[in-house]
């Protein structure tokens, strides 16, 4: 039982600074992205005319 208690915590912290560092890491955007979202707006330019 003492390790049941035990491990809780630390897969909880663990998830924790996972999804923390898998947010700050998507902050930048790479060059698909951008890329990405030129071609997103070129589309929405050519269809609003």
């Amino acid at each position: 039982m003492k390790i049941k208690s035990i491990l809780k915590p630390v897969v909880f912290t663990v998830s924790a600074v996972a999804l923390s560092t898998a947010f700050v890491a998507c902050e930048e955007k790479g060059p698909m992205e951008e890329a990405g979202e030129r071609i997103d707006e070129t589309v929405e330019e050519a269809t609003d005319n």
